[in-house]
């Protein structure tokens, strides 16, 4: 069964991203055959990059970094679920990210941003050049959000049918990909 992590990727007191990552979690249920699972960067407590080592080792020292390894190493894929700050992503995303390497690669990606101006994509943007660092396989459709538009006095996601369409079509990619690269995460 293809696995897939709904990363979600701000630690921010008061975050509207879990309401967000729990409507991508509700309208997975509709791939069967795939296991959707929010993974929540915040239970992790990593804190700056402190490993004495590279990720491209593996070698972690550290009881939090190998409890983040194992998690993103059983995952065939994900769907990053996160806000933009400051023209891109959140630095506890980005720390959380570089943390790892082989767990990461040969894997496949969406997005779902969320914003003022631009309604996350510039976070977007950031996150597939990491991404190709990392060989990891982005989709081409991406879902952005605006915190004007889509949610109640910014706080309250209120997703369309709009959303929920252009989601499913992004989670097909994500799925379809991940089990394309399958053959290379065995190698």
């Amino acid at each position: 069964m293809t696995r897939i992590g709904i990363v979600l990727g701000t630690t921010r007191p008061g975050r509207v991203g879990p309401q967000v990552a729990n409507w991508v979690q509700r309208t997975a249920r509709e791939h069967a055959g795939t296991e959707f699972e929010t993974v929540d960067i915040a239970d992790y407590d990593l804190p700056l990059f402190d490993e004495p080592r590279s990720p491209l080792m593996g070698d972690y020292e550290h009881p939090h970094t190998r409890k983040w390894s194992a998690k993103i190493a059983e995952l065939d894929g994900f769907v990053f679920v996160t806000p933009e700050y400051n023209r891109s992503i959140p630095s506890a995303l980005k720390n959380a990210i570089d943390y790892l390497y082989a767990e990461w690669t040969n894997k496949a990606a969406g997005f779902v941003a969320y914003g003022s101006n631009v309604s996350g994509a510039r976070a977007v943007e950031h996150l597939r050049l990491i991404a190709a660092g990392l060989q990891i396989a982005t989709v081409r459709t991406q879902l952005n959000l605006s915190l004007i538009s889509d949610f109640e006095s910014f706080t309250t996601f209120v997703p369309t049918d709009r959303h929920t369409a252009t989601l499913q079509q992004m989670l097909t990619e994500v799925i379809a990909w991940s089990g394309a690269l399958a053959p290379l995460r065995a190698a």
